[in-house]
């Protein structure tokens, strides 16, 4: 349980002793029983783990869990649930800002590279998991992050290798024990490694934790089929599609027991969390970027050149121009060519990155194998978008757009 409190105090927003003087009565109460189980026999039950929300009573009962991080998502939900009865888009999503104060979005499941993407160190870090997008721009959720550190590394990601000092919470790791050095190679225990610390502990985080209205908004799938592009400038509609769909895959040290990826669609990137229908999210944020002209992108840093196994993982150097290149406005005025079966903007070149990888095909020494599996993963996002079809976004124009806009 200590651990937990630990997790905890450096994940939530920490109050000023000043308004500890004054917090007076909490308007949310978690019951943290830890490993102390359920009772199995209840109706429903299925496991001695359950976590229950009253969102009448305010309260969250935590029974037979010793992962910290159900508490905080448990508050996420809540969050989920009251913000958009405010007018407030709730976001999974990680954040940053330039130096001329121009923020983006990056929406992502587990392992697609939103924490290590957000983290920039040439632009400030506004948070890596949770938001709010208000009338008066974004806001942070949390006071802290939670990274994956496995083959982490003081070269490929100086912010987050800096952030692991004393205050830090490190999972699953393995380190000597007498120089306490870790060894972020070893994932004999999970390759779900992670390290969860203070914000403050990123040198150019922003605090407080908000900022303007977003210029960019970047949807991350790490695709293991390797068809996707490396990046592709997205409609309005389009990324209504992608947004309602949140494509991603489980690839090992995402999800317990993956060995082998697969594909899974997460709707608004967070079907865990919502507590509304996805199609309620998706009319606030087309709302927002249209009042707000913000543009879409969507990034894989999955693979190139051949599903997992045949083709090699996208490398974060690319991402990284890619993602320069959206910030610094070029993007905007590259030229384009639009794909088979998708439809999507491809620009024909970004600088720094080999012209070659933007358009999948070319990386693909089978290009009969190429195409049977850009179709495979089109039928998969049809049968998934199914669940949403008969749903209203908006204006009835704009979902018949939604539904043009995936693949056909």
């Amino acid at each position: 349980m200590r651990l937990h409190f630990k997790v905890m105090g450096g994940r939530c927003i920490r109050p000023t002793p000043e308004e500890l003087e004054n917090f007076g009565s909490p308007d949310f109460t978690i019951y943290n029983a830890g490993q102390f189980p359920c009772n199995r026999y209840t109706h429903y039950m299925t496991s001695s783990t359950s976590i229950d929300l009253n969102l009448k009573r305010c309260e969250m009962v935590i029974l037979g869990s010793q992962y910290a991080g159900e508490m905080k998502k448990g508050l996420f939900s809540v969050m989920h649930y009251l913000m958009p009865k405010k007018g407030v888009l709730s976001l999974h999503s990680g954040c940053n800002m330039g130096k001329e104060g121009d923020v983006t979005l990056f929406f992502g499941l587990s392992g697609t590279g939103k924490t290590t993407l957000s983290t920039d160190h040439n632009r400030y870090l506004i948070g890596d998991d949770e938001h709010c997008w208000s009338a008066n721009g974004i806001s942070n959720i949390e006071g802290g992050c939670y990274a994956k550190c496995i083959d982490l590394s003081k070269d490929k990601e100086p912010d987050i290798f800096n952030a692991i000092k004393f205050g830090t919470v490190l999972e699953n790791v393995v380190f000597e024990e007498h120089p306490r050095e870790v060894d972020y190679s070893d994932k004999s225990v999970t390759e779900n490694t992670r390290a969860s610390y203070p914000i403050e502990y990123i040198s150019n985080a922003k605090i407080p934790c908000v900022g303007p209205h977003p210029r960019n908004i970047i949807l991350l799938a790490c695709d293991a089929f390797g068809v996707l592009p490396p990046v592709s400038k997205l409609t309005m509609a389009q990324t209504m599609y992608h947004f309602i769909s949140g494509y991603t895959a489980l690839v090992a040290g995402t999800e317990d027991g993956i060995k082998e990826p697969k594909a899974t669609f997460s709707a608004c990137f967070g079907a865990a969390f919502i507590m509304l229908h996805p199609t309620k999210y998706a009319a606030m944020l087309a709302e927002k970027m249209k009042k707000y002209g913000t543009s879409a992108w969507l990034v894989n840093t999955g693979w190139s050149g051949g599903s997992y196994g045949v083709g090699q993982r996208m490398k974060l150097s690319y991402t990284r121009k890619i993602i320069d290149a959206i910030h610094n406005g070029s993007l905007l005025n590259a030229n384009y060519t639009q794909t088979h079966i998708f439809s999507l903007q491809i620009p024909d070149e970004v600088e720094g990155v080999p012209a070659k990888i933007l358009q999948p095909e070319n990386m693909w020494s089978d290009k009969n194998a190429y195409m049977e599996t850009l179709q495979k993963l089109a039928k998969l996002f049809k049968s998934n978008f199914e669940n949403f079809s008969s749903y209203k976004v908006g204006d009835e124009k704009l979902m018949e757009e939604i539904l043009a806009a995936g693949p056909q």
